[in-house]
């Protein structure tokens, strides 16, 4: 007999069935939309990094030459 506050591997497997069911699954269309809401993102603020880095840099070698 399991003990009072303690779960059974049988218990915890039927708990994980039940939270499993209870998810929302989006459709395709929506998965699409947002994965390439998420790459144009992603490229725009890689693009952004790379031009501040490229300012800092040559900001901090103008510094370092003088």
């Amino acid at each position: 007999m399991a003990k009072k506050g303690k779960k059974t591997w049988a218990d915890r497997i039927q708990g994980l069935k039940i939270e499993w069911q209870k998810i929302v699954w989006l459709d395709r269309s929506t998965v699409g939309k947002q994965t390439a809401a998420t790459v144009i993102v992603s490229v725009i603020l890689g693009i952004i990094i790379a031009v501040l880095d490229m300012f800092i840099r040559r900001g901090v070698d103008v510094l370092v030459k003088l």
